[in-house]
This record gives structure tokens, sequence and C-alpha cells, in this order.
């Protein structure tokens, strides 16, 4: 779950948000994930590496440079998440807050916010690895 954005006419999503719309909308996301009754309690109280790898990690998920494999090496999503109970409801309250980030950052566009929203939908039910509260 690595591989950049498909290149579009305008050039890879990561051109078309451009480096400071998606630093906006990390940090965007942080403040509402910092906020949110589900997901607050899974994170760090200090968010500010979090926020750090997940830019480092959108940068070349959208087709700019490979800075979280530069810093980190491979993202191995899944693997470095199965420390973390990730239920269907957890990835829900995650893409919730990405949703709404990325309605309050204007220097996105309406289709390229659609875009890489879609992208992270496929990347989230990916990453769930518990069952839904409740299943046996």
């Amino acid at each position: 779950m690595s591989a950049p954005m498909s290149l579009s006419a305008g050039g890879s999503l990561y051109e078309r948000i451009g480096p400071q719309a998606l630093k906006a909308l990390v940090d965007r996301f942080y403040s509402l994930v910092a906020a949110d009754p589900d997901l607050a309690p899974i994170f760090p109280s200090d968010l500010g590496h979090t926020a750090d790898k997940q830019l480092a990690f959108l940068t070349g998920f959208l087709g700019g440079p490979p800075l979280y494999h530069q810093r980190y090496g491979h993202p191995r999503l899944r693997a470095r998440h199965l420390p973390f109970p990730i239920t269907p409801e957890l990835a829900q309250a995650w893409l919730r807050c990405m949703k709404a980030a990325l309605q309050q950052t204007p220097e996105i566009s309406p289709d390229d916010a659609r875009e890489l929203y879609a992208a992270l939908s496929r990347v989230a039910i990916h990453m769930v690895n518990t069952p839904a509260a409740g299943s046996a």
C-alpha cells in the first residue's frame, strides 16, 4: 500500500495538491484525531512525531519524494499497525476525521480531495486487524 498515486494529465496527486496543502491537511487531521473520543486514546498525547511520519508517508504515497522510505524504511503499514487493535469502527472514525480535514482544507480541490479520500479509504480497510466490537 505504498505505491504512488497514478499520474493524470495534471501530474501526480502530490504535484496537484502541493506540499503546503498536504501539510495543512495533516495538521488539521491530527487536531481532529486529538479531539475524537474513539481515536485519541489510541494515539500518543503528543502527535507531532506521528504527524511528521504521516506527512512523510503521504508525500511518497501521492507521488512525491519517498520521504518515509528514506527516513524509516518500507512503510509496511499493516505490520506496523498490528500492535494496535484496529476495528472497522476505528477505521471509520479515522476516515471521518480525514474527510472532515479534507473539507477544512480549501487549498485541496474537491476533485483531488475525492481522489485522496478514495485511496485512503482502501488503505483504512486494509489496516483493520480486529473484528468489530461485539463480534464473536
